[in-house]
């Protein structure tokens, strides 16, 4: 791929379309699905050590919660078993992860129709030095 097209990708998304594209893209998709929500899932743009996603659109059903797309995202990113998935909504707030996405949606959709979901990642206590045996 050409580094033009690869410094492409690493754009947030809003940044890669302008605003008719992305609102006439969410009237083709939710035409198309009107059972689904239109979502874009990027890596936070400080988080250098975690994996792009191999995709950043997804369509996911009104009824999934936040704690079971949380764990559908986990299972698409290789993280070691000491770091946390965090799932930021409109760039600064977190949600209830029994929330349904349809929930989520009403309250967090960005005026152009997609939720904006944006993942990070924490270190947790109990990583490797937990895992040594005592001395």
């Amino acid at each position: 791929m050409p580094p033009f097209e690869k410094s492409q990708e690493l754009k947030p998304f809003k940044q890669r379309k302008c605003l008719a594209t992305r609102k006439d893209e969410v009237c083709s998709i939710r035409s198309k699905f009107p059972n689904k929500l239109p979502v874009i899932v990027e890596r936070y743009v400080r988080e250098k050590h975690l994996p792009l996603l191999d995709k950043t659109k997804f369509l996911v059903p009104f009824e999934l919660t936040m704690g079971q797309f949380l764990s559908l995202l986990r299972s698409k990113i290789d993280l070691s078993p000491t770091q946390t998935l965090y799932l930021m909504l409109s760039d600064h707030s977190m949600s209830c992860m029994s929330a349904s996405m349809g929930e989520i949606y009403t309250q967090y959709r960005d005026p152009d129709g997609f939720l904006y979901i944006t993942y990070t990642s924490q270190d947790m206590f109990g990583g490797g030095a937990a895992l040594a045996p005592p001395c």
